[in-house]
């Protein structure tokens, strides 16, 4: 296969800690899909936690290791983002979000002492939570006329499709979930029935 369409994530968010000279490091991890889920889980968290002095976090989405976004916010350049993307690496874990909210303890750590407990907490956090098997996919709208439903119907069950709506009357529309790697052959199967479209969602 050109393409691997599996990638590790998380099942459902997690939570870490770790504790520094006084300094307080609360770790979270949530299972995300893109920008706006990253940003949903950051706003929650400053609302969570008003009294911490920084929310520092990393995520990476798809497996181009070029697909990330981090922050240090208002940590030195390279202590606190940078040693938990790095943790996302080296796990080969994506479409993930770490956020390591610090309450400061009155004693500086240091570059080393904050690159050792923003890696420490990812590092928890992560050991916290159930790795899983994903697949990437496509979602697509089958637009169809009534006669055609059971052809479609074959191909949403033979290929094990995941239906996410259906409607059925004169005009029917069904959404379905393929997987990056079958998308080819489902698109070749759905051109062969007549008046039939197909929208990538």
């Amino acid at each position: 296969m050109l393409f691997d369409d599996t990638f590790q994530t998380i099942s459902a968010p997690a939570e870490g800690f770790f504790k520094d000279k006084g300094s307080k490091f609360h770790g979270y991890a949530f299972p995300i899909s893109g920008d706006a889920d990253a940003r949903q889980h950051l706003g929650e968290l400053r609302e969570l936690h008003p009294k911490a002095v920084h929310h520092c976090y990393a995520y990476r989405l798809g497996t181009d290791k070029m697909s990330y976004r981090m922050s240090d916010d208002g940590e030195p350049s390279g202590t606190a983002a940078r040693p938990v993307l790095n943790t996302l690496y080296l796990r080969n874990v994506t479409n993930l979000l770490v956020v390591v909210v610090r309450y400061f303890g009155g004693t500086l750590l240091g570059v080393p002492g904050l690159i050792n407990a923003y890696k420490t907490t990812a590092e928890d956090t992560l050991n916290e939570a159930n790795v899983v098997t994903r697949h990437f996919v496509n979602r697509y709208e089958i637009a169809f006329s009534y006669p055609q439903m059971n052809e479609v119907m074959r191909i949403v069950k033979e290929m094990e499709l995941p239906v996410l709506s259906q409607q059925f009357e004169m005009q029917c529309a069904m959404k379905v979930e393929v997987r990056v790697s079958a998308t080819e052959l489902f698109v070749t199967r759905c051109q062969k029935i007549e008046d039939l479209t197909l929208t990538l969602q």
